[in-house]
C-alpha cells in the first residue's frame, strides 16, 4: 500500500503508518466523534448481490480492521447486520494489548440500531465475551426486548423511533466516544443529514458494478449537499482509500 496524497511516493506503508494515518481525536467528554467506513465500486455501487464484501480486496480488509482497532465501538443498522451476517469484532491479542495501553477496551463492542428489534437472538452476533449493544425505541415489542436482553445490552434511545442524537449520547455516556459506523446506506445518510458525521473513509474499488445497485447513502433527501475536505489518498492494487473530513468538525 502506498500514499498518493499528501507526500506522494511513500510506498509499503506499515501497520504503524496506517494507525497514524487514521488516528482519531479524543472528543470532549460526553460527545462522540463519528467516522463512517464504506467501500464502493468506481460507479458508486456500495454492494454486489446485497453485500459489500464482494467489492473489497486485501487492502480494503486491512483498512477495515485498522479502523475497527482504533474505534471504541462499531455502529451498524440492523439491516446491515443481517445482510452481512455480522459477528463480534475480531482483534488479535497483540492488538488487544495495544488497545489497552491506549486506554481502550480490548475489543470494541458492536452496537446495532433497530427500532423494531427484529433480530434473531441466535444470530452469530451474540454469544461472545463482549456483549453487543442494541439501540432501540421505547415502542419496540416487549417480547423482543425481553428475549434480546438475554444476549445483549438493550438501550432505549427515543420513544416512537430511534433518535441518533440519543444513540451517540448513550454511547458517549458509556465511554464509547470514538464511533465507527459501517452503515448501511440509510444509517449513514441519517447521520450525515443530521450533521452528526465527522468523517468518511471510502474505498473506491476498480470495477463497475452496474446501475442496479445501491450507493453509500439512501433514504430521504437532504435539503443541502454536505461538503467534505480530503485528508489523504492511499492506493493498493488499483483500489483507492480516501479519508474525508467534514469541515469544522473532527
Amino acid at each position: 500500500m502506498r500514499r498518493l496524497l499528501p507526500a506522494p511516493g511513500q510506498d509499503d506503508l506499515s501497520q504503524e503508518d496506517l494507525d497514524a494515518a487514521y488516528a482519531l481525536p479524543v472528543p470532549p467528554a460526553g460527545t462522540a466523534h463519528v467516522r463512517a467506513n464504506f467501500v464502493s465500486a468506481a460507479d458508486g455501487a456500495a454492494e454486489v448481490g446485497g453485500r459489500s464484501a464482494a467489492l473489497g480486496g486485501p487492502g480494503d480488509r486491512q483498512i477495515f480492521h485498522t479502523l475497527r482497532w482504533l474505534a471504541d465501538v462499531v455502529l451498524v443498522g440492523a439491516g446491515t447486520a443481517r445482510a452481512e451476517n455480522y459477528g463480534p469484532a475480531i482483534v488479535p491479542p497483540p492488538r488487544q494489548e495495544a488497545r489497552i495501553a491506549a486506554g481502550l477496551a480490548p475489543v470494541p463492542p458492536i452496537a446495532v440500531v433497530s427500532g423494531s428489534l427484529a433480530i434473531d437472538p441466535g444470530a452469530r452476533l451474540f454469544g461472545a465475551a463482549v456483549r453487543p449493544l442494541l439501540l432501540t425505541a421505547a415502542s419496540a415489542p416487549v417480547e423482543r426486548v425481553s428475549a434480546l436482553r438475554e444476549v445483549a445490552d438493550v438501550v432505549v434511545c427515543g420513544d416512537e423511533q430511534v433518535e441518533l442524537e440519543l444513540v451517540l449520547g448513550a454511547l458517549a455516556g458509556r465511554g464509547l466516544s470514538r464511533v465507527l459506523t459501517e452503515g448501511g446506506p440509510m444509517l449513514h445518510a441519517q447521520l450525515a443529514g443530521a450533521g452528526l458525521l465527522d468523517e468518511l473513509c471510502l474505498t473506491v474499488a476498480p470495477l463497475l458494478a452496474g446501475p442496479q445497485h445501491l450507493g453509500i447513502v439512501a433514504g430521504a433527501a437532504w435539503p443541502l449537499a454536505q461538503p467534505m475536505e480530503l485528508g489523504h489518498v492511499l492506493e493498493d492494487d488499483g483500489s483507492l482509500f480516501l479519508r474525508y473530513r467534514v469541515p469544522n468538525k473532527g
